[in-house]
């Protein structure tokens, strides 16, 4: 029988998932587990590493239940996840304590102190990628200060896709975007020395993986996790990029030839912008956002990305649901999503200023304050539930502008991920705010996809990450929306109001954390 699979497992904050790709970039199936992860004192959010690897088998396991033969016809598989956090490994590789999150807001006071210090330019000149509670290097960092014990006992510091690589192989390595946009420089492709002293963690650089890019080198599937899914041991593996950069590619971010960006409308939003490594616009004044490099020699993807996405729209339904449980008409937040449109329609754009900083981690782009919180301006007895709505989706649509500018400027178009790209009126929104033409992918999975193009290039299945392109990715790009000549026009007008009443807010978040913190 033909190995003709490629499974592209995506082990994201919500969902681990494991995907099946015929050799031309069709989804044949997918198996899933809801994930979990626990939330503690002074903002920990923790996941245990034991029970993430149990399901990651689980999903693979399932996976064989649903096609034929599966062992049998698997060419490859691949793996990524959630991006940042840290996930401790010691003797025998036993799991040190439960893994950090990229939600875990631990270390947002010390990421504050790192970024003020005068020679902080010289890292993020190197990383591209400015600080916060997130990132691996401020979490162990944090430890360092306030739990030495864990690091002592640790042989090596992971990501989540990390973890779930060494499970499938037994070998310890991490990805060149993971590592260089925390500890290493995105023109090299290598660890810095100076940015890992300028982490105060020169004493603790053993922890670091070696870096494995996964389009070049696989590692076969071991005994051990062969039991555990199903699956026949010596199957190539690869190690896929961070999330994002999967995402990146499987959702049409990556067009080579054209000046494409790519916004992922989710649970945070992500706007990226793909060029060679010298077209990199960095602001050293700010230092913010991300550059993580591609999986194709002399590409990298600037990000910005706003810490909730459409955890705004959430948090609006769920006012509404709580106000019908508070009259006996029990309505959960999933029963609304289905009226976001009528409100849209019910309600004039513009008419409110919504700075979408909802998340209690603060925000990240396109600027870092971990006190930042949201703000509604310009609200009166004439406003309705229907405006509030509007307002939470004009808001991501003005973040996202405010990214896009961060980064150098909005690209001509803008290929859309994530399930609320769905929505008519969020991507008219969008695109007005933009002024730019958008473009959906009709693509599922598009995390667990760009992992799978990984694999694929890197058993010879094509020649390299473009031609991979043009068949998986290319096919599946609705037509280009573009966008509303006069929505574009009252957007243009009110996203300087946007930027101008951020700054002016932005003192009185300190002042109100600072309240919070004696409560």
């Amino acid at each position: 029988m033909s190995r003709d699979i490629i499974i592209g497992i995506d082990a994201g904050t919500s969902v681990i998932k494991s995907v099946a790709f015929d050799l031309s970039g069709r989804q044949l199936d997918m198996a899933s587990v809801p994930n979990a992860y626990t939330s503690g004192p002074g903002g920990a959010v923790t996941q245990s590493l034991s029970q993430t690897w149990r399901d990651c088998a689980a999903t693979l396991r399932g996976l064989g239940e649903q096609i034929p033969d599966l062992p049998a016809r698997v060419a490859a598989i691949s793996v990524t996840g959630q991006g940042d956090g840290t996930w401790l490994v010691g003797k025998d590789n036993a799991p040190v304590g439960d893994g950090w999150l990229w939600l875990d807001a631990r270390g947002g006071a010390l990421a504050e102190t790192l970024r003020n210090r005068d020679d902080d330019v010289e890292r993020y000149r190197s990383t591209g990628t400015g600080l916060n509670a997130c990132q691996q290097g401020v979490q162990l960092a944090h430890m360092k200060a306030n739990s030495p014990e864990q690091l002592d006992a640790a042989e090596c510091a992971f990501h989540c896709k990390d973890w779930l690589y060494l499970n499938l192989t037994g070998v310890r390595a991490t990805d060149p975007s993971e590592a260089c946009f925390t500890f290493g420089n995105f023109r090299t492709r290598t660890y810095s020395d100076d940015v890992i002293r300028l982490l105060g963690l020169k004493s603790h650089q053993h922890l670091l993986a070696p870096i494995c890019d996964g389009t070049a080198t696989t590692h076969g599937l071991s005994e051990a996790a062969a039991a555990e899914t199903g699956l026949l041991a010596g199957t190539p593996c690869s190690l896929g990029y961070v999330d994002i950069i999967c995402t990146t590619l499987g959702g049409g971010g990556y067009l080579p030839g054209q000046d494409t960006g790519c916004t992922i409308v989710g649970t945070t939003g992500v706007h990226i912008r793909c060029k060679p490594v010298p077209d990199v616009h960095l602001n050293p004044e700010e230092r913010t956002g991300y550059v993580m490099v591609m999986p194709t020699i002399g590409q990298t993807a600037q990000l910005q990305t706003n810490m909730a996405g459409t955890l705004n729209i959430d948090w609006v339904l769920d006012l509404a649901a709580d106000v019908c449980s508070a009259v006996g008409a029990d309505t959960e937040p999933a029963q609304l999503i289905g009226r976001v449109e009528q409100w849209m329609a019910e309600s004039l754009p513009g008419g409110l200023i919504f700075h979408p900083y909802i998340s209690e981690a603060g925000e990240r782009g396109p600027f870092i304050d971990h006190t930042a919180r949201a703000s509604l301006i310009g609200l009166s007895t004439a406003h309705r539930f229907a405006d509030l709505v509007r307002a939470a989706i004009e808001g991501l649509s003005m973040a996202s502008r405010d990214c896009y500018e961060a980064m150098g400027g909005v690209p001509d178009h803008v290929t859309l991920t994530g399930g609320a790209a769905r929505s008519d009126s969020l991507r008219a929104t969008l695109s007005a705010t933009l002024g730019a033409s958008v473009r959906r992918s009709t693509r599922a999975e598009a995390g667990a996809a760009g992992a799978a193009m990984m694999a694929a290039v890197a058993n010879g299945i094509y020649p390299d990450m473009e031609t991979c392109v043009q068949e998986w990715v290319t096919p599946l790009l609705t037509e280009a929306e573009a966008p509303d000549a006069t929505l574009a026009a009252l957007y243009d007008r009110l996203y300087p109001e946007y930027v101008a009443s951020r700054e002016t807010v932005r003192p009185i978040w300190a002042t109100l954390a600072q309240r919070r913190s004696v409560l």
